[in-house]
């Protein structure tokens, strides 16, 4: 199977109903650096694990069925 590899880069002040500070947001998030693999196991650690308990309390997805395949 192929697929037309033709496509036209959006232009966001004429294709997209945004505001300036919509775009300038955009331009912003993109350059957001990302957690290393590393560095979000270490957020993680930050958090007190749950007991037990506490998960075995938590509530499943709702219905009356368990989920079968």
């Amino acid at each position: 199977m192929t697929s037309a590899k033709s496509y036209k880069l959006l232009d966001l002040e004429q294709d997209l109903p945004t505001s300036r500070e919509d775009i300038l947001a955009l331009r912003r998030a993109r350059g957001v650096r990302w957690l290393s693999f590393a560095g979000y196991l270490e957020f993680l650690a930050n958090f007190a694990p749950l007991s037990l308990p506490a998960l075995r309390a938590r509530k499943g997805p709702a219905g009356s069925k368990p989920f079968e395949l």
